[in-house]
């Protein structure tokens, strides 16, 4: 029998350690890193969600913007944070999906080293021109760039994004060459305003302002059905493309071995806020879709993504030392 007097010291050690597990979730504020910059779409999506949950949680989200290597920056930073909720992660399709086939190397292993939280959203990417443009539609932006082969550039916000694999996915299936230019972010809109890009697939909450405003024109949408945030521009498979599918998706992750009840209760949170409808209607004026989801279904759904789109990668050629 172990000694009364032996087991006081403990004591202090035990109830203080208890009161913790106790303690309510969050208790202080907590950091969303966004792996894009930001006024993107990814940076778009987490501040309206960060906002929210703010309100709910009744503690400051604070939005930090990681961005470089495809997102794998900041999607690094979050892998390698503490394992306690305070530091979460929202991505994309890119950096939760995409690099782990298109980079030789990575930092992270997406199944491994993040806990799924919740798929935030659907966002098709649209294909975007100036308004003075010369082709007024795909078939005569594909055959302008097999006229002028290697003459028209695309942008992207960065090498591996489904704005890159959108444009590599066109070259391939139209039999076309156009250039790549890969950006940081959604600064590439600038120089397409500007004229020194002739295309781009961008998401469409980065767009749409300037669809609306005139400042941009919408050909096409990547995905398979036309876009609930604008229903006026047809799909990509209509126009003589089937099964041209490169749209993107947001989503909320923690570092790996975070707390079961604090991944159910952020994915939990989430859902109730991507179900109120001024949310839902202020997602798809902004051009997001929003999904919503508990840890294993995204979980699930980023398993699915990895093999699409390690064969799109594969069907494009793109690689990424």
């Amino acid at each position: 029998m172990i000694p009364r007097r032996a087991l006081l010291p403990a004591i202090p050690a035990l109830l203080l350690a208890s009161r913790a597990r106790a303690a309510p979730w969050p208790d202080r504020p907590v950091r969303i890193v966004v792996s894009f910059t930001a006024g993107g779409t990814t940076d778009i999506i987490a501040r309206i969600v960060g906002n929210l949950l703010s309100e709910r949680w009744g503690q400051p989200v604070v939005i930090e913007n990681r961005p470089g290597a495809g997102g794998n920056i900041g999607t690094e930073y979050v892998v390698r944070a503490a394992p306690d909720g305070y530091t979460l992660l929202v991505a994309s399709v890119g950096p939760l999906a995409v690099n782990m086939s298109l980079y030789r190397t990575m930092p992270y292993d997406t199944r491994k080293d993040l806990a799924p939280i919740s798929l935030l959203a659907g966002v098709p990417n649209i294909l975007v021109v100036a308004p003075d443009f010369p082709a007024r539609s795909v078939a005569e932006l594909v055959a302008l760039a097999k006229a002028r082969p290697g003459s028209l550039s695309y942008g992207s916000t960065g090498v591996g994004t489904s704005s890159h694999l959108s444009g590599a996915l066109l070259d391939s299936m139209a039999g076309i060459q156009t250039i790549h230019v890969p950006y940081r972010g959604a600064v590439a809109l600038n120089d397409l305003l500007s004229r020194r890009l002739d295309f781009m697939f961008a998401t469409i909450p980065s767009v749409i302002e300037q669809i609306r405003g005139g400042k941009l024109r919408a050909m096409a949408v990547s995905s398979l059905q036309r876009s609930r945030s604008a229903p006026e521009v047809p799909a990509m498979a209509e126009l003589g493309f089937p099964g041209f599918d490169a749209s993107s998706w947001f989503g909320m992750a923690a570092p790996t071995s975070t707390p079961d009840e604090i991944v159910r209760k952020i994915s939990a949170d989430v859902a109730a806020i991507l179900r109120r409808p001024e949310i839902e209607r202020q997602m798809v004026d902004q051009g997001a879709d929003p999904v919503g989801g508990t840890p294993a279904e995204f979980g699930a759904y980023i398993d699915s993504e990895i093999r699409r789109w390690s064969e799109v990668v594969r069907t494009a050629g793109a690689t990424v030392e």
